[in-house]
C-alpha cells in the first residue's frame, strides 16, 4: 500500500527518472558484459533487468542490499543474526558485483538466496518488487539508488539504512541539492550511522532526526574471515620459524613505501619475510616488477610457489585468502591508507588476533582508528621510516605486540552488544504476521 511522503519529489528526481530510462540500454549492455565475462549465465545477467531467476519463498522476506564484497560480508552476518532471532524469516541478498555474488554463494546461510539488483529504472525495479514483494528492505552503507528506494517505499516496504557512510565530497554535493537529498532520506524509516560525523552530515542533508540513530561501525560485528587450514599449515611449514609481517590490501603507490620499509627492516632482521597482499590481485605482474626493481627476492602465490629460506617477499596475489594470512601473522599494515583512499577494515585483523598499522588516509574508519590508537590496538604511520620503526618494535618487543593484540581483543568484545540492539530495532520494523 502506498504511503504519503513527508517530503515531496523534486524536479531533479523527475529528471533522474527520465535520464535513467534513456540510458538504460547502454547501462544494461555494460553491466551484462561484465557479468558474462565473469561466467554468469544469461538468466543471472537478466536479474539486472528485474527478471528473477529464483522463486519467491513463502512467508515474510527480508531484503538486504550491499554494493560489493565488504558490504556483503556485513549483510551475511546480519542475515545469520536475524535468522537466529526469528526462525520463520526468509532472506534475499542483492549485491552488484560478480565477486560479491561468488562470496555470498560460498557462505549462504539457511533460508537465503542471492540475486543481482535491478538497474535503477522504473521497469526493472518494478519487475523486481512485483516478484519478490519484500516485507523489509535493508540498505548497507552508501548504496542509495533513488528509484529503488522510492518505489520500494511506495509499495509499502519499510526501509532501513545501516552503517550509513558518505564521503565528504558526496555530502557537499548533496548539500547543494538539499531538497532532493531530504526526499531520498525520507524513504527510510531508520538510519543507523557508523559515527557521529555521518549523523551530522545526514542531518545537514535533511534527514529526519527522529529516524536517525548514531551507532558504531557494524563491520566490527561481521564474522571472522575464513581460514584455509591446509594452506596455513603449508605456508607455516615453508617459512619454518622465520619472522614475518603482512602488508595487506595495498594500492598503487603504496607498495614502493612498503618495500622501502622492508629493506630497512632487513638490515636488523636479515631473515625477515614480508607477505605482500595487493588489494587487487590483477596487479600481480606490476607488484612483482616493483619487488624485482627493489632488488628483493620473491615467491608468487598465484604461480603456486611457496617461500623458501631465501624469499624476502611472498607476493600473495590471490583472492579469498586474506583470513589465512591474518591467521599466519599478527603484525599487519593495512593499505589504502598511505594514499587518500579511505583505508580498509581493521576489525578483520583484530578478529584474527592481530595488531594494526595504518596510514593517515584511512578516513572511512576515522572514528574507529581514533579509538583504536587511543587504547593501543593500532598505530598510525606516515612513511617508510615510521612503518619500519613500528614493525621493528613489534618484532623486538613481544610484550608490546601482546599489549596491542589484547587491546584489540577487548575492543572487539565491546562491540558484541551492538548487533543485538540493531537486530531488535530491525525486527520492530517488520509488519506483524
Amino acid at each position: 500500500m502506498s504511503q504519503p511522503w513527508k517530503v515531496q519529489p523534486t524536479l531533479l528526481y523527475h529528471l533522474y527518472r527520465g535520464v535513467s530510462t534513456l540510458l538504460a540500454p547502454f547501462v544494461w549492455r555494460k553491466v551484462a558484459g561484465k557479468l558474462r565475462a565473469h561466467g554468469m549465465s544469461e538468466p543471472r545477467a537478466r536479474e539486472r533487468l528485474g527478471h528473477a531467476s529464483l522463486p519467491r519463498p513463502s512467508g515474510r522476506l527480508v531484503w538486504l542490499h550491499g554494493a560489493s564484497v565488504g558490504e556483503s560480508i556485513l549483510v551475511l552476518t546480519l542475515v545469520q543474526t536475524l535468522g537466529a532471532a526469528d526462525p520463520d524469516l526468509e532472506f534475499l541478498i542483492t549485491s552488484g558485483t560478480p565477486t560479491s555474488a561468488d562470496l555470498v554463494a560460498k557462505r549462504l546461510p539457511p533460508r537465503t538466496r542471492h540475486q543481482f539488483p535491478p538497474l535503477d529504472t522504473g521497469a526493472a525495479v518494478g519487475r523486481f518488487l512485483a516478484h519478490w514483494q519484500p516485507d523489509l528492505g535493508i540498505f548497507v552503507e552508501s548504496e542509495l539508488w533513488p528509484q529503488m528506494l522510492v518505489r520500494a517505499r511506495a509499495a509499502g516496504v519499510p526501509l532501513a539504512l545501516l552503517n550509513a557512510r558518505l564521503s565528504q565530497k558526496s555530502v557537499e554535493g548533496w548539500k547543494k541539492r538539499r531538497k532532493t537529498a531530504a526526499f531520498l532520506l525520507d524513504q527510510f524509516a531508520l538510519m543507523l550511522t557508523q559515527n557521529a560525523a555521518t549523523a551530522e552530515n545526514l542531518l545537514a542533508m535533511g534527514a529526519d532526526p527522529a529516524r536517525l540513530v548514531t551507532g558504531s561501525n557494524l563491520k566490527a560485528l561481521a564474522d571472522p574471515l575464513p581460514v584455509d587450514q591446509a594452506a596455513l599449515a603449508e605456508v607455516q611449514s615453508a617459512l619454518a620459524d622465520r619472522p614475518l609481517w603482512v602488508a595487506s590490501s595495498t594500492h598503487a603507490g603504496e607498495e614502493e613505501i612498503v618495500l622501502a620499509a622492508h629493506k630497512t627492516l632487513l638490515t636488523q632482521h636479515p631473515d625477515l619475510c614480508l607477505l605482500l597482499v595487493p588489494r587487487h590481485p590483477n596487479r600481480g605482474d606490476t607488484v612483482e616488477a616493483l619487488i624485482r626493481d627493489a632488488g628483493l627476492s620473491q615467491a608468487r602465490r598465484s604461480t603456486g610457489t611457496l617461500p623458501d629460506a631465501q624469499t624476502q617477499v611472498y607476493l600473495a596475489d590471490t583472492l579469498g585468502e586474506v583470513g589465512t594470512w591474518y591467521a599466519l601473522c599478527p603484525r599487519v599494515f593495512l593499505g589504502g591508507s598511505l594514499k587518500e583512499i579511505g583505508g580498509h577494515n581493521p576489525f578483520e585483523v583484530m578478529q584474527a588476533g592481530g595488531a594494526v598499522l595504518t596510514g593517515p588516509g584511512a578516513y572511512n574508519f576515522a572514528e574507529s582508528f581514533a579509538e583504536l590508537r587511543e587504547i593501543g590496538a593500532a598505530q598510525e604511520i606516515t612513511s617508510a621510516a615510521t612503518l619500519a620503526a613500528a614493525v621493528a618494535t613489534w618484532l623486538d618487543d613481544p610484550h608490546a605486540l601482546d599489549r596491542a593484540r589484547a587491546s584489540g581483543r577487548g575492543f572487539m568484545a565491546r562491540q558484541s552488544e551492538q548487533i543485538k540492539t540493531t537486530v531488535a530495532t530491525l525486527l520492530q520494523l517488520l509488519p506483524k504476521t
